[in-house]
């Protein structure tokens, strides 16, 4: 496979043909408030230091929408074009952790009663912290909720899975994970989903977590049983000595709490499906390896964990990346939060560069249209406060962005009652 060096190089010839990125139009609007002079001319934030890097422009980035609020992180995209979009609760002020897209604005999603301020009383009930929104293949939306509000433990029964029928826009499925699933410092981060494995689909979760055990979650959808897999496996682990350079600068952290800086630590973090179900593929937030493993041993639980882990396959570097995604061509498509860019591994292990553009700022999540489309979100991650020595650089509005692709969605017809793989 080409490495991370040789895609990095890519990125560079291309930018020499003009010396310099050219910033693409701004944004049509504002999905959170109607964009005021000022947010018109950050369509293209600046780095702290003033100055726009030089990164190739090799292919074309669309604003989609922006975001003056609280930090995006996931995106999804219907079969019909319906535009889903999340904010966590990490310190920034959240009027509602999720939100679909309407006419170029962001309206709480089902409702702001679900999706609003968390208050005293059943965490079932209530979206608390979502990390994730993802649509699965027969065009249903999962919310990922991670039950953490400003990264503190998990609260009991906020940790949990839920299903909205997009055609009726109301919950019909809630799974709750316990203790024993959703530690107290469990992070789960994105899911991707198998409607063919079990009779009514299985559900792989990554947990992330940068202070506990990280893992692989196995969710049975008809029964909603779960189990960790590849537990603190190397694979899921931060690489040793990992330390990610962002804007030219060390991502660290520990400064700002008057601790010795240290690097990120963030676990099993982008996860993404092989069109036959057959292939996870996963990386951690603190490495620039690709990995993958069987599904049909990971989600047999009588398959023990050691001989999970020699099942493991080390794909190579493909560079630092937060979101991944995959296509019904084989195709796995991955950020690189360290360029700038978005680049696909296509089925012969080769990695070929999709565009790179200043103004991806932290690219996070990504989702596959049925319109061809790979949308985006851009969040200025590494410029929170945390990892900036205690300020806060991020210079709003946040941006969801689009680039056109060749791939088209995985997709597969709803579970029926007694299929079993």
């Amino acid at each position: 496979m080409r490495s991370y060096f040789a895609l990095a190089g890519l990125l560079l010839i291309a930018a020499s043909r003009d010396g310099r990125a050219q910033p693409a139009p701004a944004p049509a609007g504002d999905a959170r408030d109607e964009p005021t002079s000022e947010m018109r001319g950050a369509a293209q934030p600046v780095t702290p230091a003033g100055e726009v890097p030089t990164v190739a422009v090799t292919g074309t980035l669309e604003p989609v929408a922006t975001f003056s609020g609280a930090m995006p992180t996931g995106v999804a995209v219907s079969r019909t074009g319906r535009i889903f979009v999340n904010y966590p609760r990490w310190g920034d002020e959240v009027e509602y952790t999720v939100a679909e897209l309407r006419d170029g604005r962001a309206v709480p999603y089902p409702d702001l009663e679900t999706s609003g301020t968390v208050e005293e009383g059943d965490v079932r009930e209530q979206l608390v912290s979502v990390q994730s929104v993802v649509i699965d293949p027969s065009d249903r939306l999962w919310v990922l909720d991670t039950g953490r509000v400003e990264m503190g433990p998990v609260i009991p029964g906020a940790a949990k899975l839920v299903e909205i029928d997009l055609e009726t826009d109301e919950i019909v499925r809630t799974i709750v994970f316990p203790e024993s699933i959703a530690l107290s410092t469990t992070y789960l981060n994105d899911v991707r989903f198998d409607l063919t494995r079990g009779p009514e689909g299985t559900a792989y979760i990554t947990d992330s977590s940068d202070d506990g055990p990280n893992a692989i979650i196995v969710v049975d959808l008809a029964t909603g049983e779960a189990t960790r897999r590849l537990v603190d496996h190397p694979s899921v682990k931060a690489a040793p000595g990992f330390v990610a350079i962002v804007e030219g600068r060390p991502l660290i952290t520990g400064a700002e709490e008057g601790e010795p800086p240290r690097s990120i630590a963030m676990g099993a973090d982008g996860i993404a499906i092989s069109p036959d179900g057959e292939t996870l593929y996963y990386s951690p937030l603190a490495s620039r390896r690709l990995y993958a493993v069987p599904t049909d041993a990971l989600a047999d639980p009588y398959v023990p964990e050691d001989a999970l882990g020699e099942l493991v396959q080390d794909l190579g570097d493909k560079g630092a990346s937060d979101g991944l995604e995959s296509d019904a061509q084989g195709n796995v498509y991955v950020t690189l939060y360290e360029q700038q860019a978005l680049a696909r591994r296509l089925p012969d292990g080769m990695l070929e560069p999709l565009v790179a553009d200043p103004r991806l700022l932290w690219p996070d999540t990504l989702s596959l249209g049925a319109d061809g489309y790979l949308y985006v979100t851009a969040n200025q991650l590494h410029r929170q406060a945390r990892y900036q020595g205690g300020e806060d650089r991020r210079v709003r509005p946040y941006a969801l962005f689009r680039v056109r692709v060749e791939g088209t969605p995985i997709e597969q017809d709803r579970p029926q009652p007694g299929r079993v793989r």
